[in-house]
């Protein structure tokens, strides 16, 4: 079932995600808005910023034009930062009503629109119209580029109101060390996605400021207790939050170094501004912008959500992270089950 897949950003996700689907024997092209990139990939098979010392299969090709890139693909998977996803998915439209393509459109980014707080499908299916596309799929789970670069054992989930494309995507990056499930709950496999990066924030700042693994596990418990609550409120399936897309990914982004929000969150944590933070980091820290939106969107449907209100106080509103700790532990005492 050989497919030609066009991977649109060449970050250290979408591009070891386009190697994985060249290894599985598929025609991939890549796509950067960066023409250096582009050679560097091309020419060296590396990309040294993203994912250093690894080396690209050969026959791994990228294109610096969006249109080259996407003519007669089957697949088009979005891989570019969330503040990206609306703009890039207008000029694909813009190519598709040229080529009357009907691809299936699949996203593996994390996170929720500034200002809209919309789903990132939610963005593909406005600026997508449904005759140019088969189905929105999302891609989500416990992952990181680093690891499935070594071939480390993955599993993660794809998501689609359409079962079909679902399985079709699931069939296309299945392989002995990456393993994928399906799921109709495209609502609650987004939102652990996105909220995830802001409880991984809290952690990583936890770590810098000293605490242990006591207050590590506190954290990320009553984190998911947030998600969920919102999750729900918002039209999630409660169980989607205990499987690979809630749970899973918090996990791992919740603990691992290689977690560019928990790396955010302990710099924060050991004294370092967050302006400091964001300039070094050298890749968007999708959990900044996500504490925003949960925020908000708590607010407007009237959900309890401290942990997401206190880091939202230390980003936004110059807070003491010492001094928020204090405040989170000393509320009214609650039941936990609610």
């Amino acid at each position: 079932m050989r497919k030609k897949i066009a991977v649109l950003g060449a970050g250290s996700w979408g591009s070891i995600l386009a190697n994985l689907l060249d290894e599985n024997g598929h025609s991939v092209r890549l796509w950067s808005y960066s023409p250096a990139q582009v050679t560097e990939l091309n020419e060296q098979h590396t990309n040294e910023r993203y994912v250093p010392d690894f080396k690209y299969s050969e026959t791994l090709t990228a294109y610096s034009d969006l249109a080259q890139a996407i003519d007669g693909a089957d697949v088009i998977l979005f891989v570019v930062p969330t503040k990206a996803i609306r703009e890039v998915a207008q000029q694909v439209t813009a190519v598709l009503a040229k080529t009357h393509q009907q691809p299936i459109i699949v996203h593996a980014s994390k996170g929720l629109e500034q200002e809209t707080h919309k789903r990132l499908s939610q963005v593909l299916a406005e600026e997508i119209p449904a005759e140019l596309r088969q189905a929105i799929v999302v891609l989500s789970g416990p992952s990181h580029a680093e690891e499935v670069a070594r071939h480390d054992i993955t599993l993660i989930t794809a998501a689609s109101a359409n079962e079909s494309a679902a399985e079709l995507v699931q069939q296309l990056f299945m392989n002995d060390y990456f393993r994928i499930y399906t799921n109709t709950d495209v609502v609650g496999v987004e939102l652990g996605a996105a909220l995830k990066n802001i409880i991984a924030l809290g952690a990583g700042a936890l770590h810098g400021l000293g605490y242990g693994d006591d207050a590590k596990a506190a954290l990320m418990t009553r984190g998911l207790a947030e998600i969920s609550r919102l999750g729900v409120a918002l039209g999630a399936e409660p169980l989607t939050f205990i499987g690979l897309s809630g749970v899973g990914d918090l996990i791992v982004t919740a603990t691992s170094v290689h977690s560019r929000n928990w790396r955010a969150g302990n710099e924060l944590g050991a004294g370092q501004d967050l302006k400091t933070v964001i300039d070094t980091m050298g890749m968007v820290i999708e959990g900044i912008p996500s504490t925003k939106a949960a925020y908000e969107l708590a607010q407007q449907q009237n959900i309890e959500m401290p942990i997401t209100e206190a880091i939202y106080d230390v980003l936004y509103k110059s807070a003491d992270i010492k001094e928020v700790i204090p405040q989170l532990m000393q509320r009214e005492g609650k039941p936990e089950i609610q």
